[in-house]
């Protein structure tokens, strides 16, 4: 018989696989290169060679057809991405298991390149954009179960809408990173001043 505890200490405990924190890590990336999110202010993914850059920095392996339509369903899945990323729970829930059930998801354990074994649900071979939100719908699973999904967040910064996942240790970082929080400290004092 399975017992489910509920005590509110042991889900403070929680932590994320490496897995779900590598989806995690990349969905915010992804989701990051749209213009009002963006470091530079312009949409980062707006040719198939800037695809093909974040792919290779956060190590996506599996098909990759570099064509602009391949960069359209991914552009297409980052605006889905972006939009899960600020659901409540019931609603990600609902987003998760749509995802999941368009791609017909079969959860399996998989060993490739230098990592050991992991889930995958859908084949190495399946189309770039549907392999992402697989990949990130998966790492959710994880985070609604442990009823975290407010680790999921938007820059506080007045100016950045950057997302961002928070992982320290009582969630309360309130920034995308420190550049932003040093900007919004600054300001602060000036206007105290």
């Amino acid at each position: 018989m399975l017992v489910t505890v509920r005590h509110a200490e042991v889900r403070s405990q929680m932590i994320f696989t490496n897995d779900t924190i590598d989806a995690l890590h990349f969905a915010a990336a992804l989701v990051n290169t749209v213009p009002e999110a963006s470091a530079t202010g312009v949409d980062e993914l707006g040719d198939p060679a800037a695809l093909v850059a974040i792919l290779d920095r956060w190590w996506y392996s599996g098909r990759r057809d570099g064509d602009t339509r391949e960069l359209a369903e991914v552009t297409a899945a980052r605006a889905r991405l972006r939009a899960l990323w600020s659901r409540d729970r019931d609603d990600a829930v609902a987003e998760v298991n749509a995802i999941l059930a368009e791609s017909n998801a079969v959860p399996r354990l998989v060993r490739h390149d230098a990592l050991d074994w992991h889930i995958h649900a859908t084949s190495a071979e399946a189309p770039l954009a549907e392999r992402i939100l697989v990949e990130v719908a998966m790492a959710l699973v994880d985070v609604v179960r442990a009823d975290q999904l407010e680790r999921l967040r938007t820059c506080d910064a007045d100016d950045c809408e950057a997302a961002y996942l928070d992982l320290s240790k009582n969630g309360s970082r309130r920034f995308c990173s420190t550049r932003c929080g040093n900007r919004m400290a600054v300001r602060a004092y000036r206007a105290r001043a």
